[in-house]
């Protein structure tokens, strides 16, 4: 069994053929796919899609990109559907801080995410961390929030070795590994020997990302499969192994237990 713990299947990328993208996962072994939130306007297709397949796990925050002018409005929607039914959710994300684009909003980005994080201890739900160019910057607010029951994931994690180490600090935090794992020139395949097998996890940001030789097309969470590919190359494991460990680590990490989803898995 694969898990997918980071694909937007909710987005209209997917909307003229989402029931045969699922068809393709599941022939694929990828029986557990994770929905972050991106914003108040994704809510009501994350719901919608959750709703109908029970193996699609919702998490619900506020995307760092998505931090503008309404800020304070769009927060306050997220706050209302998260603890209306905190249960229904697996982590609060996806949260973080981007600077990529623009460092407009970035004091509004810090407060968002702090007040987030603060929301995942309080309900004692794991973080989906997005983070572009402003490692940093996190890394000063969870030196300052991180307390041990904190957990969570750097979704479509690039970072370096030195932040591999940075983030080991933190208890109980793990890696996402997506798509950038078979990119050439990405570094990523000689930092990622450094994470430990048991702080690794599969993603795709499907509809983003994909892996080689998708690379350019739409992403969707069948194409795990490169990504569980190059881990072998690199690992040294069989296919076997990696999806074991990458799959028992997400169950431990967003309780996914409780949600009763491996009944057909």
């Amino acid at each position: 069994m694969i898990i997918d713990t980071h694909s937007h299947l909710y987005a209209e990328e997917f909307d003229h053929d989402r029931s045969e993208v699922l068809t393709r996962a599941a022939q694929n072994g990828v029986k557990v796919i994770l929905l972050p939130n991106i914003d108040s306007e994704s809510i009501l297709p994350l719901e919608k899609l959750a709703s109908v397949e029970k193996n699609c796990i919702p998490m619900m925050g506020l995307h760092p990109t998505y931090v503008k002018t309404q800020w304070q409005k769009e927060l306050a929607l997220i706050e209302s559907q998260l603890f209306g039914d905190p249960s229904r959710y697996c982590a609060v994300g996806e949260i973080g801080l981007d600077l990529y684009w623009d460092d407009t909003y970035l004091e509004a980005q810090k407060e968002v995410f702090r007040i987030q994080v603060q929301w995942a201890k309080k309900l004692q739900l794991p973080i989906a961390i997005h983070v572009r160019k402003a490692f940093e910057e996190l890394f000063a607010i969870l030196d300052e929030e991180w307390t041990p029951e904190l957990s969570g994931v750097f979704h479509c994690f690039t970072g370096s070795k030195e932040q591999v180490k940075r983030i080991l600090k933190y208890e109980n935090f793990y890696f996402g590994i997506g798509g950038v794992i078979t990119y050439k020139n990405a570094g990523l395949a000689e930092v990622v020997g450094d994470i430990p097998l048991d702080r690794l996890l599969l993603e795709t940001d499907a509809p983003y990302l994909s892996p080689v030789p998708f690379r350019g097309k739409r992403n969707e969470p069948s194409y795990l499969i490169e990504m569980v590919s190059k881990l072998q190359e690199i690992l040294g494991l069989s296919a076997a192994e990696i999806e074991k460990h990458t799959s028992d680590n997400a169950v431990r990490l967003f309780d996914l237990d409780k949600f009763l989803i491996f009944e057909n898995a």
